[in-house]
Order: structure tokens, then sequence, then C-alpha cells
């Protein structure tokens, strides 16, 4: 017994050191490419003016960060993001459900949804703006337009692509319609919903930016639009490793809150990861 809790102390040790290792390990390569161009101004290979090392960018960030105008941006984008984010994953999720569950639905629906989803982004400006004014409802809108598609086929792809063995099993056993949905359709799309969330929360934080082209005096996109104005390469940057870590970190708290309702998963990924 106490050899065997002798080598237990180890391999637990060992898995949690592994946990953070494999985080920490995709750092590596932007440190390495923020290190190697920093060297490159540094040795003389390039002036660094419009495109700055990264010392410069983290010092503009500093200063942005100690006036308090930092906090005060990533305040009004998260806000944004988190509004237009609610609202295109309840809209999406019901639709893309409805389409994939009844198929009149999707006869009636999808053909416009698809017309819809080629639609740019920029287009959706002006006609937001002549509808909603150019304050924050037309930004959340327009972010929520982005979230709705991803999410929306997810959902409808996901049902669709249920084995239809499963669904016999369930009729055969006389499930109910919300039975039916509870337990077999739910556990079956829950998988490729949760990717549908990432992907929709990746494009809230693209249209986040457009959104903030509409006149916006407060959040990131004004940071880059006020950079660019007063040629400031910098602020332009911050403003962009700013956007990349808020992303990542809300991809990652999505990943993180939805790992429990996947631990069933029996998946070729998830060995990997444990090994």
């Amino acid at each position: 017994m106490l050899e065997q809790a002798d080598v237990a102390m180890p391999t637990a040790a060992a898995a949690r050191l592994s946990r953070f290792a494999r985080p920490a390990l995709g750092l590596l390569l932007p440190l390495c490419l923020a290190l190697g161009w920093e060297l490159a101004v540094w040795l003389g290979y390039s002036n660094g003016r419009l495109v700055p090392p990264p010392t410069k960018v983290f010092a503009t960030i500093a200063e942005l960060a100690k006036s308090g105008e930092l906090s005060r941006h990533i305040t009004t984008t998260l806000s944004r993001v988190a509004a237009g984010f609610a609202l295109g994953v309840v809209a999406g999720t019901v639709l893309g459900a409805v389409s994939g569950y009844w198929g009149l639905a999707r006869r009636l629906l999808d053909p416009t949804v698809q017309a819809l989803r080629a639609i740019p982004s920029i287009a959706w400006v002006p006609l937001f703006i002549l509808w909603l004014g150019i304050f924050e409802t037309s930004k959340v809108a327009l972010i929520a337009v982005g979230v709705f598609f991803p999410v929306y086929l997810g959902v409808m792809g996901a049902i669709l692509s249920v084995d239809r063995k499963i669904v016999e099993v369930g009729r055969i056993f006389r499930l109910s319609g919300p039975a039916m949905i509870r337990r077999i359709l739910l556990p079956a799309v829950l998988p490729a919903y949760v990717v549908a969330l990432r992907v929709g929360l990746g494009l809230g934080w693209m249209f986040v930016v457009a959104a903030e082209f509409m006149g916006a005096s407060e959040g990131l996109g004004y940071l880059l639009i006020d950079g660019q104005q007063l040629g400031k390469p910098a602020q332009i940057v911050a403003a962009i490793v700013i956007f990349a870590i808020l992303g990542k970190t809300t991809d990652w708290l999505i990943e993180l809150a939805t790992a429990p309702l996947l631990r069933w998963q029996d998946a070729f990924g998830r060995e990997r990861g444990a090994a």
C-alpha cells in the first residue's frame, strides 16, 4: 500500500504539471515571434516605425492603462460583445433548432437565412444606422447578426446529422417529443453546438470592430481608428493585441464552462489531450 501511494504522488504531481504546461505551450509561438521582431529592430534590420517592437507596444498599453483609458475602452467593447453574443445565440439556437427539427420550417426559413448570410457585415452598417440610430442599439444588433449565422448553422446541421438509428430507438421506446429532445437530440447536438458557440464568439469579436466604426467614441475599435487618424502605429498594434487576448480569454471561458457537459465523449482529441 505504501509503495502504491509513493507511486501515485509523483503521478498526480506530473498530471498537475502537465495541465498547466499544455496551455503555456501555446504561448511559445507568439513569444518567439515577439522576441524575434524585437531583436530585428534592436539590430537595425528595421526602424520599427510602421510595425513597432513589442516593448513600444507594451509601453503604449501601460500608458493607456495608467490614464484609465484602457479599462474604459475594454469595458465598453466587452459589454457590446456580451450583449450581441447573447442575442445572437438565443436567436440562432431557437431558429436553428426549429429548422433542424421541423422540415417545413427548414424549407421556409433556411433559403432566406442562407441568402442573408452571404451579405457582408459592412453592408448592414448604413441600414442599422438608419433603423436604429448611431448609438449602442445598432452596434449590438450588428454583433448579434455576426453571431447568429454560425450558431444557426451549427444547431441545424447538428440536428440533421443525428444518427437515424438513435432516433428510431427513441421512437421504439415511445419517447415523447420533449423526452426525445432531452434524451436523444440534446446530447448528440451538444458537441457541435459548443463549436458553433466558439465560432459565433469569434465572429462577434470581428463584428464589434465594424460596429465600433459606426461613430463610436469608446471601445477598442475606436482606439484603432484614433491610432490611424493620428498616425500612431503602436496604438493600433496595442489594440490588436488586446483584441487577441480578450478573444482568446473568452473562447477559453466557453471551453472551460462547457467541458463538464462533454465529459461523456470518448473522442480521439480528448484521449490525446489527456496523454
